[in-house]
């Protein structure tokens, strides 16, 4: 692939996962800055928390997006002949820009819901599973925070029992870090027994 093609895509990912669509639902819609309420995230948790279910459900849905169209586009421009690293590179890039958002500055949300739609267009069958930790975890506590780190941990050991290669193998390591680190503050809390569970589990 062309040097200019590979950074193309890379830029594509990276733009994509930079739409900060809980920010901007916030602000445009509602006159609220997210950053200023609730836990002060951006992300789909916080505004649901925050401005109501339906533009957190919203939230949702377009930040798992952000991370699985452009891997979803690169595969239908590529077809069969489109190369794993460079597809898993792209996904990685939506993240980091979910991460490190340029519409903010560098900053960003804590990349979850993004991480979930790059892996569901690669490895569908992983990412439903890892899913299925995730709801099992939050259900059992309340915490969004523990069902996210222990979804990200569950990642790359899935991938391992279910043999995909070492190309996704590392891709899954590198996506539980990111996330993980994206949740330092949270482990802090949760160590200090400050953090706060999710709003349905509050009496």
């Amino acid at each position: 692939m062309p040097l200019f093609s590979i950074i193309f895509w890379i830029l594509f990912g990276y733009l994509s996962g930079s739409l900060v669509w809980g920010y901007w639902i916030g602000k445009y819609l509602y006159g609220i800055d997210l950053r200023t309420k609730g836990s002060g995230n951006i992300g789909a948790t916080n505004v649901f928390r925050v401005l109501g279910p339906v533009p957190g459900i919203f939230t949702f849905i377009l930040d798992v997006l952000k991370g699985a169209l452009p891997v979803i586009i690169f595969q239908s421009v590529y077809g069969k002949n489109a190369n794993l690293l460079f597809m898993l590179a792209v996904g990685l890039a939506s993240i980091l820009g979910s991460r490190f958002s340029v519409f903010l500055k560098g900053k960003g949300g804590k990349a979850v819901n993004c991480s979930f739609g790059v892996i569901l267009a690669v490895i569908p069958r992983e990412s439903l599973l890892t899913l299925g930790i995730w709801i099992v975890v939050f259900l059992s506590t309340g915490y969004v925070s523990i069902a996210s780190i222990t979804s990200a941990i569950g990642l790359p050991l899935l991938i391992l029992i279910l043999k995909e290669n070492v190309v996704i193998l590392v891709a899954g390591i590198l996506i539980s870090l990111v996330i993980i680190f994206a949740h330092k503050e949270n482990i802090k809390r949760l160590i200090q027994g400050k953090e706060n569970r999710f709003k349905i589990w509050k009496r």
